[in-house]
């Protein structure tokens, strides 16, 4: 069974009166009150470091946002040339520039009033047991829920997306 190593505490000299005891009170509070210039200080370089480098990284925002307008209004404007087929994607020399289709969702207005009118209409495999729109159900059968006031699907959002070779970073919109 190997020892245990033990760790001496090193020698503090305790104050061997009250005027001591108070030198020493003293000295812990000039440590503190230094201990806190230190951190302003460093609190105060950090924010010029910080105020720099955030308006770099603002500049190369507004480079990144000029150039994928402008890349995207070539893309949509050639999107037929650029895609052939069934093809979402474009392979660049420096990266890809893709069309991703969102899934289709449902929006509901007045809930108590699509809630009613999918009632009266007999399209209760549209309601949920506790009393909610089936937003799953309304996809499945689209033409059923179309025609009920305050439901709108919407299936026609697409993202546009820039991906550089060289990051692992997306640029959506």
């Amino acid at each position: 069974m190997s020892k245990k190593t033990r760790i001496k505490a090193s020698a503090i000299e305790a104050p061997k009166n009250r005027d001591e005891a108070a030198e020493m009170v003293g000295r812990i509070g000039a440590a503190q009150r230094e201990r806190q210039r230190i951190q302003a200080q460093m609190n105060d370089d950090l924010n010029v470091i910080r105020a720099k480098y955030e308006y770099d990284g603002q500049t190369q925002q507004a480079i990144i946002d000029a150039n994928f307008a402008a890349v995207q209004i070539y893309a949509e404007a050639n999107k037929d040339d650029l895609l052939k087929g069934k093809l979402k994607t474009v392979k660049l020399s420096t990266g890809e520039l893709s069309w991703r289709k969102r899934p289709a969702s449902v929006s509901i207005r007045g809930v108590d009033g699509v809630l009613g009118a999918l009632k009266s209409l007999k399209l209760d495999r549209f309601i949920r047991t506790k009393e909610e729109i089936d937003k799953s159900a309304i996809l499945a059968d689209r033409d059923a829920a179309v025609v009920v006031k305050g439901i709108t699907i919407n299936d026609d959002a697409e993202d546009f997306v820039v991906k550089p070779f060289e990051t692992e970073l997306e640029e959506t919109r």
